[in-house]
């Protein structure tokens, strides 16, 4: 059970599900460390005292998940402005949506689109490794539009590696639904919600479905084994593997 979702959340008044993974156990009793790896959404709304914050955390790298026609429509937010180096990794490519349903039909948001996100290739994968193997690209923070998705499959993998529990894997995934009134909120003070969405299809459509981390994770161990597995068959190799470890964990 997460019980310091308080501590590890952000709560920006212009960017949501913003939050750090330090402080999770793994199975060997060490511990993820604190303030090396964000996880969040879209960060071109934010005001001044969320830049002002954000600014604190001394952000090294912004790993961006998103399609290049998101970033052209959204903006990249203020990192690359404050000295952080920006790296777009687009996990899903262009026209990949359409694939994806395609291949798994028009599921929404669960377990068997994620596996989809598998079906583009390994490169994705092998370039975000590369980077957080590299100490020197720390603190990160790594996103997509509403960093809840590709980001969430994302962080499963790192989190995989750094040997933490399927449980807390699944957890922190379902702590994205803790800021949907947030976010709900803000799009209705802003711009309003778009047409045909209420505050409640808002909330629901920001949030995540409780069974599609767990369905994802089944799907990848019923065809390699483990997450760790996978990244190996596609090419992450034990040295990098080791090397995240190093990054990311620490004996209390």
């Amino acid at each position: 059970m997460i019980n310091d979702y308080t501590e590890r959340h952000y709560p920006f008044e212009g960017c949501f599900n913003f939050r750090d993974i330090g402080g999770y156990l793994n199975q060997d009793g060490q511990q993820v460390k604190k303030g090396l790896y964000f996880r969040t959404g879209r960060q071109d709304r934010m005001t001044d005292r969320d830049l002002l914050k954000l600014s604190e955390l001394k952000i090294s790298t912004q790993i961006d998940l998103r399609k290049p026609d998101e970033v052209a429509d959204q903006g990249k937010g203020p990192l690359e402005a404050m000295g952080a180096k920006y790296i777009n990794i687009a996990v899903i490519p262009e026209g990949g949506s359409d694939q994806l349903s395609r291949l798994v039909g028009d599921t929404g948001i669960s377990g068997k689109r994620y596996l989809g996100y598998l079906e583009f290739g390994p490169t994705s994968w092998l370039r975000l490794f590369g980077i957080l193997a590299n100490e020197s690209n720390l603190p990160v923070v790594l996103h997509c539009t509403a960093g809840k998705d590709r980001t969430g499959v994302s962080t499963a993998f790192l989190l995989s590696i750094l040997g933490v529990s399927r449980d807390v894997i699944e957890e922190d995934y379902l702590l994205t639904n803790l800021d949907t009134e947030r976010q709900a909120d803000f799009i209705e003070r802003t711009v309003g919600y778009p047409d045909g969405y209420d505050r409640k299809k808002m909330i629901n459509i920001a949030g995540v479905p409780h069974d599609a981390m767990k369905d994802f994770l089944d799907g990848v161990e019923s065809k390699w084994g483990s997450v760790v597995e996978y990244l190996k068959k596609i090419g992450i190799t034990k040295n990098q593997m080791d090397k995240i470890r190093q990054n990311f964990l620490e004996t209390i």
